[in-house]
């Protein structure tokens, strides 16, 4: 049997995975989250196999809670389950010790055979992410302006290129306005961007948001 955490701010999305992986005899859903938090602390109270996180949730950023998860539980599989596409994150995850990627998109049947697969200690890895590793692979040497960027940095231009204002983004990723200021200057300074207009343009032009 193999015992599942589920973490993921939206209790519907919780519901629909838990009945998707319970709909083998093989599966059990022990715990579930809200936050990333209260993700890490279920993770230290019950005995999981494969922790299922989103990356979108209210406290620590995914990446980070991510990261925590495998500092303190090093061999638990994680499989990352999210909103966003494989090309804006899926590298990130992999590097911070993720042990699959999937979309929400992504069929019942492919959530049950990535949670199967990262519970056996094998990589669950997409077309379209061995793509998008692989051309990381490629980059390596010469890296993209955006590659340069910190997980936190990375999220808050995300968030400028989708329009969104200094006060939703503060309030989306718990950080204070000045802070998501400071991460908004910073970014333009790595980048050697000097307006949020010119940010927006090259997300698109790189198709980091649609």
């Amino acid at each position: 049997m193999i015992r599942v955490l589920i973490a993921d701010d939206h209790a519907v999305v919780r519901r629909g995975v838990r009945m998707v992986l319970e709909g083998t005899a093989r599966i059990e859903v022990v715990a579930e989250a809200a936050t990333g938090s209260e993700a890490l602390d279920k993770a230290r109270k019950e005995q999981i196999d494969v922790a299922v996180l989103d990356l979108s949730m209210p406290g620590p950023g995914g990446l980070e809670v991510l990261r925590q998860f495998k500092d303190e539980h090093p061999r638990l599989p994680v499989l990352i389950l999210t909103m966003h596409p494989e090309d804006q994150y899926a590298v990130r995850a992999f590097r911070a010790g993720a042990s699959g990627y999937l979309t929400k998109q992504s069929i019942p049947e492919e959530l049950i055979k990535a949670v199967e697969t990262v519970a056996a200690g094998r990589k669950y890895i997409t077309p379209s992410v061995a793509e998008a590793l692989a051309s990381e692979v490629h980059h390596d040497t010469a890296k993209l302006p955006h590659e340069l960027l910190s997980d936190r940095e990375y999220q808050v231009l995300l968030r400028i290129a989708a329009g969104k204002t200094v006060g939703e983004i503060a309030e989306e990723l718990r950080l204070s306005p000045k802070t998501v200021s400071t991460y908004r200057s910073r970014i333009l300074e790595k980048m050697e961007i000097k307006t949020s207009a010119e940010l927006t343009h090259y997300a698109f032009q790189h198709k980091l948001v649609e």
